[in-house]
């Protein structure tokens, strides 16, 4: 029997591929803070509706927020604008393949996070599996090139790669405190829980990036509002994919699902593909049969 984190990742990595392609149609009409911002006022309506569903269905009564909780939450939502923020900067050094290559390092860097701070252990399988798929991504961001060890070392110290390798660290200890928080509040329904974690984390985001819109970028913080009709949709899809990946982390180790969501990428080429109508070049199959491979393997791993 498939265990329920499988689906559950692999649904939040397709959500998030959808919410990427129509979030791009808004920058010509937002800058980078207000479509930011517009991905959590957004998704706020839906997160309550997911969290009045959720303890409706189950008669569980809401928790009690703690100290411990709050904090984590806070960490988390702070801790994603900043990697989102680093992962703008690497695309802004003219460089989007490298800064995309980089930051994907996520899964290897939560491994080791969540090693040490959690104590979540891989099998070697599932360990095989997380490199074998970022060497994947790296195919696939790279486009074929410059893949030799010298060109790959030339390459990491660049301005893009140097911030794409902080986004990935960055999200790596986000994704350890949206654990945190899920582990901080009492009850036994880890999904609810999560869901309720996601609708605190969302609001904070929403409060902080909202706040600093105001101050720096008044103009920006109402078009985020007359864009509603196509930013509302930004917004509810972003809530779908992280009630998907917050569920994902409660139920399952940090590493495995981010190794996971990989599958992501395979999502991206096939909507290239048969959406947008490009062709596939011999580094896109390459890299695709990696990620794939990698999948496997921290699957039969897990």
């Amino acid at each position: 029997m498939i265990e329920l984190w499988i689906p559950i990742t692999a649904t939040a990595a397709l959500f998030q591929t959808w919410r990427t392609a129509l979030q791009q149609r808004l920058r010509g009409q937002l800058s980078v803070n207000a479509a930011g911002f517009v991905r959590y006022v957004y998704a706020l309506p839906v997160g309550l509706l997911f969290v009045a569903l959720g303890y409706g269905l189950t008669g569980e009564p809401l928790p009690t927020p703690n100290a411990r909780f709050l904090l984590s939450c806070a960490a988390a939502g702070f801790l994603q604008i900043v990697g989102t923020t680093l992962l703008i900067m690497a695309f802004g050094y003219r460089n989007f393949a490298v800064g995309t290559a980089y930051a994907k390092t996520e899964a290897v860097q939560g491994a080791i996070v969540a090693w040490i701070i959690l104590g979540e252990a891989l099998t070697p399988l599932s360990v095989g599996g997380i490199l074998i798929g970022v060497a994947g991504v790296l195919v696939l961001s790279w486009g074929g090139k410059g893949l030799a060890p010298r060109d790959i070392l030339a390459a990491t110290v660049q301005p893009a790669a140097l911030c794409g390798l902080g986004a990935g660290f960055v999200f790596a200890f986000t994704a350890i405190f949206i654990k945190d928080a899920n582990r901080a509040l009492p009850g036994d329904i880890v999904i609810i829980k999560a869901l309720f974690g996601l609708l605190v984390t969302n609001l904070m985001q929403t409060a902080m990036q909202g706040a600093f819109l105001l101050w720096r970028e008044p103009d920006q913080f109402r078009a985020a509002f007359t864009t509603w009709r196509s930013s509302a949709w930004v917004g509810a899809l972003s809530a779908c994919g992280s009630a998907c990946w917050f569920s994902a982390f409660a139920l399952a180790p940090v590493a495995l699902v981010r190794a996971l969501g990989q599958v992501e990428m395979v999502f991206t080429l096939l909507f290239s593909r048969f959406y947008l109508h490009e062709k596939l070049k011999r580094a896109d199959i390459q890299g695709l049969v990696l990620v794939v491979a990698g999948v496997v393997l921290v699957l039969l791993g897990s």
